[in-house]
């Protein structure tokens, strides 16, 4: 049987076996016909606030976050409606904050791609660089002490937007909602805090559990320390075509995205899989080997102890050279060195969080790496198994082992399988 898989921009067609295959995706939901027209009907009928036009005079000052390359966010759809609702504001007044959390900041041609040449030639665009600190103020104090500080641009703002879309998340439960805040433009200090090894590593830090996610508890602490005006955020399908918007108050919308992304991107399956071939998605999530492991982590969950994971993924922007995954990956010879370098007491590396979970996946399974943008010598320095095709990786898997159970995540984290019986 042939099935195509989400690599790149264009796919990657891979002969499977006719026997022992499941194919596991989200259940489609159709893009909306008018996307503009659906995000203006959202903002025109927010949930739990006034809309733009009624609450923000032309005095005020406007900070909407956007995310960066590495989501799929519909920016360009999205952002121009929000902003012709902010006509009556003079343009000055308004500030776009790229949200980049511990990634690079995005290149012009990027920003072009992602919001339109427009919005990049008549807006003030920022980029929240996590290790500028001068560029962070202090925002508020957890209850736990901690003190949180973000981007001045933000807090400067007396109407503050956030945009985004919402997927399961592997330690967050969800994106979107507070996640365009922390780690979105938060400081250095406060993604580390977020990304600790013990929250990391808590049980209930993980896809699409909210209550009791100590992870997601912390991230929605900071978004709560100042008030957010207005969140807008959508669903897409496996054509990155906006299906649901949502636009109101920050709870009310993450409430209800996250309850309709469950619907259409969980799947329970009857029990544990001896293989599991996944991707990242596709372009533009697919673009690195630190993101991949999101596409490892969802096959994680529904592959057998000693398994094997073949995980396909383009990565054109290779192992990234920013942040530290790729010098811890290189400094440890295993995923147990892995795992003690972070848990070591008063370690504290940014990219941890990423290196930690595949670690974690290591110890329960083999992961094949196909890509055509990694060379052998990265792939193996990762920790990982280098595979020049999916089909040659299943070959030997089942010469070893003809009756080997097989699934497949087309799409990869757009779709979160479980053994029902297990959760």
């Amino acid at each position: 049987m042939k099935v195509k898989l989400a690599y790149g921009r264009a796919g990657m067609e891979v002969e499977l076996p006719s026997k022992n295959v499941t194919v596991i995706e989200p259940n489609f939901v159709v893009g909306q016909r008018d996307p503009q027209g659906a995000v203006k009907q959202a903002l025109e009928n927010p949930l739990g606030c006034q809309p733009l036009k009624e609450s923000v005079t032309s005095q005020d000052r406007v900070a909407i976050v956007f995310s960066d390359i590495t989501r799929p966010v519909p920016n360009s759809t999205i952002l121009p409606v929000i902003l012709k609702e902010l006509d009556h504001v003079p343009r000055e007044n308004i500030v776009l904050i790229n949200a980049l959390g511990m990634h690079r900041a995005n290149t012009r041609d990027e920003l072009i791609g992602m919001l339109g040449q427009d919005i990049v030639d008549n807006y003030r665009i920022v980029q929240s660089v996590a290790d500028k600190p001068e560029s962070y103020a202090f925002a508020g104090t957890l209850p736990n002490g901690h003190e949180v500080h973000l981007h001045k641009e933000y807090l400067e703002a007396s109407v503050r937007i956030l945009t985004g879309f919402i997927e399961p998340h592997f330690f967050a439960g969800f994106s979107g909602g507070p996640k365009s805040v922390a780690p979105g433009i938060a400081s250095r200090d406060d993604i580390m805090y977020i990304h600790s090894a013990q929250l990391i590593g808590h049980p209930k830090s993980t896809w699409g559990i909210l209550e009791g996610n100590p992870v997601h508890q912390a991230i929605s602490q900071i978004a709560h320390l100042t008030e957010v005006h207005l969140v807008v955020n959508v669903a897409v399908n496996k054509n990155k075509e906006i299906t649901r918007v949502w636009a109101g108050r920050l709870n009310e919308v993450h409430g209800a995205g996250t309850e309709f992304v469950n619907k259409t991107s969980m799947c329970p399956v009857a029990d544990y899989f001896d293989v599991v071939i996944t991707t990242n998605s596709g372009y533009p999530l697919d673009l690195n080997l630190y993101q991949a492991v999101k596409g490892m982590s969802a096959a994680a969950r529904v592959v057998k102890s000693g398994g094997d994971i073949v995980c396909v993924a383009e990565c054109w922007d290779g192992v990234p050279e920013h942040g530290n995954f790729k010098k811890i990956l290189e400094a440890t010879k295993s995923a147990q060195d892995i795992l003690d370098m972070v848990y070591a007491p008063g370690f504290a590396m940014t990219d941890q969080w990423q290196a930690q979970i595949l670690a974690l996946i290591l110890q329960r399974a083999k992961i094949h790496m196909v890509s055509g943008c990694l060379s052998d010598e990265e792939i193996s320095l990762a920790h990982l198994q280098p595979s020049g095709r999916v089909e040659d990786v299943l070959q030997r898997i089942l010469q070893r082992d003809p009756e080997a159970t097989i699934c497949v995540l087309p799409e990869g984290p757009q779709t979160i399988p479980y053994v029902k019986s297990k959760e």
